[in-house]
């Protein structure tokens, strides 16, 4: 990252395998520019079809092993395009607390009462369940991997306790490519049947593109098709991401058991390491590390001690906190020697 006239080593962002400057990736894109130019122009329910989107979808389908995928615009999208087409479906729509912005959007979208319950809490979310009362039919909307410390939802505990007719709608933008031995997101990692489950990811994380995706029942694409309005009205992914996506895919399929490998070794190594020093951090399985500043001289001296070691400063403000914090984030790109350095200025701060 350059930063004032001077190199630093990144440790923010979500590209967690950094596909977004993979040369394969890159060059993808540029033939889709050459093959297919920039943009569709039309919405995909009008003249805006590609065969393109098609074959990204079966393969996205194929990759996390669902029964179908829908392409949208961007990943914030996917909750509020499903949100439209299921409002008035349900009776309650229960909601973390630190839920990411774009489920209290989606959330606003299923015309019903919204309950909020406290974070990752399966008790306080048994007792949302019990306040919507017998006979209901609730929709919880969560994160999957949580992207201010890598925590993961208790979805399998969720499924015990969410009556046979709820849905859960899992915002798994950071999961997604990264958790579970495929790759398959927080649902292969809970070891939890789809069922129940409306999954929405991201390109632009573990893939390093750009969009969004559904996945879920074929059902859900056609309740998609017939009244979302978010979907209905607007133009899908340019045709060079797709193309690019479609590389991206094909080499998470076929090296990405070694690349998440590699990224768990790398965030593993960090934490334990800071662990040692007695930093405390929370347990948490994603690779994100948070570190919050006990005043805001504490986060000016942290904040210059990491720019005289060569690192930009991830200082964030994340929805839910009444503070901002550091929030360093590993890839499987970072080499030994940066993590090194990150550890020799954060066991000291």
């Amino acid at each position: 990252m350059r930063w004032r006239g001077r190199e630093l080593i990144y440790f923010s962002g979500c590209d967690y395998f950094r596909m977004a400057e993979h040369p394969a990736v890159l060059k993808a894109t540029m033939e889709g520019v050459k093959k297919y130019g920039l943009n569709i122009a039309a919405s995909r329910v009008t003249t805006g079809h590609h065969k393109i989107y098609e074959v990204l979808e079966r393969k996205l389908a194929a990759f996390f092993s669902a029964e179908d995928a829908l392409l949208v615009p961007t990943g914030y999208m996917t909750g509020i395009i499903v949100a439209q087409a299921l409002a008035g479906n349900f009776s309650h729509a229960l909601l973390d607390e630190r839920a990411h912005p774009a489920l209290l959007d989606a959330a606003e979208q299923l015309n019903c009462p919204v309950v909020k319950f406290k974070h990752r809490d399966v008790e306080d979310f048994k007792r949302a369940i019990a306040r919507c009362g017998r006979g209901t039919r609730p929709i919880v909307l969560t994160d999957g991997m949580f992207a201010y410390d890598g925590s993961v939802v208790p979805l399998k505990s969720y499924l015990k306790i969410l009556p046979r007719d709820g849905m859960v709608l899992v915002d798994d933008a950071h999961g997604a490519g990264v958790l579970g031995m495929k790759g398959q997101g927080t649902v292969e990692f809970e070891g939890v049947s789809r069922k129940q489950i409306i999954q929405c990811v991201t390109l632009s994380k573990a893939f390093g593109v750009f969009g969004g995706a559904i996945l879920g029942a074929k059902e859900m694409r056609e309740k998609i098709f017939a009244h979302s309005r978010a979907f209905i009205g607007s133009t899908p992914l340019p045709l060079p991401l797709a193309n690019a996506a479609l590389r991206s895919l094909k080499i998470l399929r076929t090296k990405g058991k070694g690349l998440r490998k590699k990224l768990n070794q790398n965030a593993n190594y960090v934490k334990a390491a800071l662990r040692k020093a007695g930093v405390e951090l929370p347990e948490a399985s994603g690779p994100v590390i948070p570190l919050f500043a006990k005043s805001p001289l504490k986060a000016a001296l942290l904040k210059k001690r990491l720019l005289a070691a060569g690192i930009l400063p991830p200082f964030v403000k994340y929805p839910g906190f009444s503070s901002g914090y550091f929030r360093f984030v590993i890839s499987s790109g970072h080499s030994q020697a940066q993590l090194d350095k990150l550890i020799k200025v954060l066991k000291n701060s």
